[in-house]
């Protein structure tokens, strides 16, 4: 019973894992902040025209507050591919241990998407206008890519 009790708890820890760390990480942008779409979260939102997605900004350096180290951020997003408005959820802030949160619910409400802007480069992703492969499949991974293009150590993400 015990045996069968971990073989299972281990089976959902590893699931869990997986599931965690699967992202196909897109960068949209270079700016203040190195900006990721993730296309492996993009799900239908209703009736299929609405997309929800998530994105990853980075800073050019960790930012720190106290004695924590943030690395950026992780914001969940709807977009509305048929009305061209964004809708940012929330936003989870990325520590540079790799630990998320805590989540602080967006007020705002939707908002016409302005050529040219994050909400624009990320609805791309977002509604399938977009569809370059992922140019990070972790979070570290972006950190490391976002923090050498900000800093000018790199020019491009290959």
């Amino acid at each position: 019973m015990q045996r069968a009790f971990l073989a299972t708890a281990a089976f959902f820890l590893l699931a869990t894992t997986a599931v965690a760390q699967d992202h196909a990480l897109v960068l949209t942008g270079v700016g203040r902040f190195a900006v990721f779409a993730d296309a492996a979260s993009v799900t239908p939102d209703g009736d299929g025209v609405r997309m929800r997605m998530r994105s990853l900004q980075i800073n050019e350096e960790d930012m720190v507050i106290g004695d924590v180290a943030y690395a950026g951020g992780w914001s969940w997003w709807r977009f509305d591919c048929a009305a061209q408005t964004a809708d940012r959820l929330d936003f989870a802030s990325l520590r540079a241990d790799g630990v998320e949160g805590p989540i602080t619910p967006e007020k705002a409400p939707p908002y016409a998407i302005a050529p040219g802007g994050d909400a624009a480069e990320l609805s791309n992703v977002a509604c399938g206008a977009d569809t370059r492969p992922a140019d990070a499949t972790s979070a570290a991974h972006a950190v490391k890519l976002g923090q050498s293009l900000l800093s000018g150590e790199i020019d491009e993400p290959r």
